[in-house]
């Protein structure tokens, strides 16, 4: 009986082995193939055709990270309002899956307001 079912994890397991070997052959073969000739101006900082200058620590404002955590977060949101929608739409779920999703959105209106409250929402 267990023979089969691990069997189909064998295929797994041979196309991930079969994946890495690819990717490892493919930088292999970059590595003997490729012109190595270090010169000074090939190991200097490079970025967007501009020296460097100064130290390389950049600092970044936190309110980026917060605007991309608030975006994730109701993006996964917006992604559990389509399978609602096709549970909504089956006949004898429809109150319930209602109820469930203006309880959903009401935990979101109330993170929404705490951010907004917090000020996280301004940008200054």
């Amino acid at each position: 009986m267990a023979a089969p079912y691990f069997q189909s994890y064998s295929v797994v397991g041979l196309l991930a082995v079969i994946g890495v070997l690819f990717v490892a052959v493919a930088f292999g073969a970059g590595r003997l193939l490729r012109p190595v000739v270090p010169t000074p101006e090939k190991l200097l900082t490079y970025e967007c055709g501009v020296d460097p200058v100064g130290e390389g620590w950049a600092h970044t404002q936190v309110r980026y990270y917060v605007y991309a955590f608030l975006y994730v977060i109701f993006a996964v949101d917006a992604i559990f309002l389509f399978p609602w929608a096709t549970v909504f739409a089956a006949p004898g779920y429809g109150a319930t899956t209602l109820v469930e999703m203006f309880i959903f959105l009401g935990f979101l209106a109330v993170g929404l307001l705490y951010a907004y409250k917090k000020g996280v929402l301004e940008w200054t």
